[in-house]
């Protein structure tokens, strides 16, 4: 079932046209008799079904097993936002220039959007298809979620892309339904790509929920429901923001403004329980991911998934000399006559004249990055490693690459990677591994990073929680930092490794690193976090001399204790 002829036969994210001459007749034949589909996948289920299902997350590779990381972006803009300005081909070429391997076109959700944008994008969504053959371009949206913050909502390629899409967005969104506190229609729209997907309309469908706490509008009990919703469609949060330029000092030709633009207050729809902190980043990353034992560690510790990523949310670019013609006016004439509130779209951008130095955002690739680890490449296989948390994200390629392994030191031939559950024996030793890639060349700033030090966070898995608004957890905690400065000059890579010893309940490992020149203890102190990002200023962020990468946790869940175990 997990190799061969047969293995390529019954995994339907390979579409036929991709699959050998023996594997399509093999599914052929398995068509024919009825064992393809639902009740070929419903044995699958049964014969995975474990203990390791607690942590909702894939079971355990056999050890050795190696993916091909690809880097994307799941948020960026065109000229068919009412803010943005660029192309979809501009778009899509920077971002192959810029060392990514797929992209999401998320142009911003709403009336206009919703009537005529979604079905006017998909041509030149479809063409850069064609004319970019090694960058996989998805179509998505930027979801106004009802009662919340935004979302990035896509779809894999297919027939109905853009049905449905148009129906999510006429039907679900918040501005479109003119619904700013009804949190249930945000449950409603994910269930409804649910049930696309499980219909067959569209072969997959994931939300993430973006720049979640630049408003304090995204609750936690909120971020639950999504989670919860059926399908398993939202799947996690831009663990890092776009818009990385934005904290630039003006005497450094920069905006002055606030990184990833999060300089703001809390206002009446906010979630009160939020610290004032929380409404600014922390080394470039949303305080929700950043802050050890806080939020992401919150809902981690209930032992379900919840994952993150990173960004660029390009709109208009820092350091372009490209400008919109009608200078995003939604009822201006451009140059070749259209209108924004009548065509759903703006005149292609022109040549300004001077460097823009004004704008908060990166090409997509050229700062933010999300590497997402597939077996082989394709739409639905990113997706469907998305869904599974085999994802790490850096910014301002702070390392080439990173690897990490969870095994049990007594059964050593099966191990979890990012996003995985590892299933071991009560009193077990566990072994927890991070091979990282050392930056070998300079960044698009031109420097070569140096990664000063990596850090190994742990939280226990406590199970649900009464209060779905609580967003803390006090058992996590940075259990162990590595001081890689100098190891450059031992090899291209370097590998730490931790041991947890007689584990006796289920816990978590996630990694972050950075290059050192920011830190602070963290908000719950220096026993929880004792070198944490720092708090970004206001006007004085340059996101190059603060350099992080975060990965997802690997979830370890011990079964009962065997005789003779500890």
């Amino acid at each position: 079932m997990e190799g061969g002829i047969l293995g390529e036969a019954v995994d339907l994210s390979v579409p036929d046209a991709e699959l050998s001459p023996g594997a399509l007749s093999r599914r052929g034949v398995l068509r024919g008799a009825g064992l393809l589909g639902a009740g070929l996948s419903a044995f699958g289920a049964a014969a995975g079904a474990s203990p390791a299902a607690a942590a909702g997350a894939p079971a355990g590779d056999r050890r050795g097993t190696r993916y091909q990381w690809l880097a994307g972006d799941h948020h960026i803009h065109t000229q068919y936002s009412p803010d943005g300005m660029y192309r979809v081909s501009d778009q899509v070429r920077a971002a192959g220039q810029y060392g990514l391997d797929w992209m999401v076109i998320t142009d911003h959700g709403g009336e206009t959007h919703s009537r005529i944008g979604v079905e006017k994008t998909n041509p030149d969504v479809r063409e850069a298809r064609q004319d970019n053959p090694d960058m996989l371009v998805f179509q998505g949206l930027e979801w106004n979620i009802p009662a919340a913050e935004h979302g990035t909502v896509f779809v894999a390629p297919g027939p109905h892309e853009v049905s449905v899409l148009q129906q999510f967005e006429q039907g679900y969104d918040g501005v479109v339904q003119r619904a700013s506190a009804d949190e249930a229609l945000a449950v409603a729209g994910l269930t409804f790509l649910a049930r696309q997907v499980s219909d067959g309309r569209t072969p997959d469908a994931l939300m993430l929920a973006n720049h979640p706490a630049r408003n304090g509008i995204d609750s936690p009990h909120e971020i639950r429901g999504w989670r919860d919703a059926p399908g398993r469609i939202a799947i996690g949060m831009e663990g890092a923001p776009g818009h990385q330029a934005a904290g630039i000092p003006t005497d450094s030709l920069g905006p002055g403004s606030a990184r990833g633009y999060y300089g703001n207050s809390p206002r009446a729809d906010s979630f009160a329980g939020y610290p004032l902190e929380s409404y600014r980043t922390w080394g470039g990353f949303d305080w929700m991911t950043s802050t050890v034992g806080g939020l992401w560690d919150s809902l981690l510790a209930e032992g379900l998934p919840w994952w993150v990523t990173a960004n660029s949310d390009s709109h208009s670019n820092y350091g372009d000399w490209s400008v919109n013609p009608t200078g995003n006016d939604r009822n201006a004439t451009g140059p070749d006559g259209r209108v924004f509130e009548v065509d759903g779209l703006y005149s292609d951008p022109v040549y300004g004249g001077q460097i823009q130095t004004g704008r908060g955002d990166f090409w997509p690739g050229y700062y933010s990055r999300t590497h997402v680890g597939v077996a082989r490449g394709g739409y639905r296989q990113v997706m469907s490693a998305m869904r599974d948390g085999r994802v790490w994200v850096d910014h301002g390629g702070l390392v080439d690459g990173v690897d990490v392994r969870v095994r049990a030191l007594s059964a050593t031939s099966r191990e979890s990677t990012l996003g995985g559950s590892l299933r071991v024996r009560q009193g077990d030793d566990v072994e927890v591994s991070i091979t990282v890639a050392l930056a070998s060349g300079p960044n698009y700033a031109t420097f070569r990073p140096e990664l000063a030090r990596v850090d190994l966070v742990l939280g226990q898995v406590t199970g649900a929680v009464t209060d779905r608004d609580v967003f803390t957890t006090p058992s996590t905690r940075v259990v162990e930092s590595f001081d890689t400065t100098g190891v450059r000059a031992r090899g291209g890579t370097a590998t730490f490794t931790h041991t947890v010893r007689d584990v006796g309940g289920p816990f978590y490992v996630r990694f972050r690193g950075t290059d050192g020149k920011r830190s602070q203890v963290g908000i719950y102190g220096a026993s929880i976090d004792p070198q944490g990002p720092a708090l970004d200023v206001e006007g004085d962020a340059d996101p190059w001399e603060d350099l992080w990468f975060y990965t997802n946790p690997v979830f370890v869940v011990p079964e009962g204790r065997t005789r003779g175990s500890r």
